[in-house]
């Protein structure tokens, strides 16, 4: 594989990563800016608030397809197995700092899952499953988020059994965390929102994958924070 075939599907993949799904899909059909309405957050999240399910479904799609596609082209294309992980690494970079939109983006979960299963479908179904598992037992679905992505290496080496993939899987697992860090500490203060009981977690889904800390219960995260700066005030 040569040294330019190598950079080619990296940089595409980042470029794949850096196109916003929510953005191109509220201009096509003239709804809202999720820029500069809402939450201001360019996901589906801000979009199923917005404009409801049917478009959020199609910034999900989107955003899945981001990974997925520059993956499967890599394949076509020859790359061996590292070059393939590395440019679902790039597509995931691509979301959550993209070039077209000041490198401002999301928490790269969604894309994530559309890398891993251009990667390896068994690989994203296992993803998948862990997801629902732990959302189910726990209630969290950032924790879900955050276990699934630490064991999609681990997955990867079982489905694929390369030892050099380990790499990129491992930095996109890292960012994702990263991206979940204030989720995190919510979980250990015992503040993260839970999903509610009362819902459907299937239906839940969509939100979920693209911005896992925002949707999954009444309160969203930018109602927590100001729920939580209010209290700090009174007291």
């Amino acid at each position: 594989m040569t040294a330019l075939l190598y950079t080619f599907v990296i940089v595409v993949g980042y470029l794949f990563g850096s196109v916003c799904s929510a953005v191109i899909v509220s201009q096509l059909f003239s709804l809202p800016d999720p820029r500069t309405e809402g939450s201001k957050n360019p996901g589906a999240t801000n979009v199923l608030r917005l404009a409801g399910k049917k478009y959020a479904a199609i910034v999900l799609l989107g955003d899945m397809l981001k990974g997925l596609l520059p993956v499967l082209l890599a394949k076509i294309l020859g790359a061996d197995h590292v070059a393939i992980c590395f440019t679902a690494l790039a597509a995931v970079i691509g979301h959550m700092y993209p070039v077209f939109f000041r490198f401002h983006g999301g928490k790269g979960v969604a894309t994530a899952l559309g890398a891993l299963l251009g990667v390896n479908f068994i690989l994203g179904v296992m993803v998948i499953a862990t997801w629902l598992l732990v959302a189910n037992f726990t209630r969290y679905s950032s924790l879900a988020s955050i276990v699934s992505i630490i064991l999609a290496p681990i997955y990867a080496m079982l489905a694929i059994g390369h030892l050099e993939i380990f790499p990129p899987l491992f930095f996109i697992t890292l960012l994702v965390i990263y991206q979940h860090r204030n989720n995190i500490t919510r979980l250990i203060d015992g503040e993260e929102p839970k999903i509610k009981a009362s819902h459907n977690l299937n239906e839940e889904i969509n939100a979920v994958l693209t911005e896992p800390t925002r949707v999954v219960s009444p309160a969203t995260e930018e109602q927590a924070d100001e729920a939580k700066e209010t209290e700090n005030k009174e007291t």
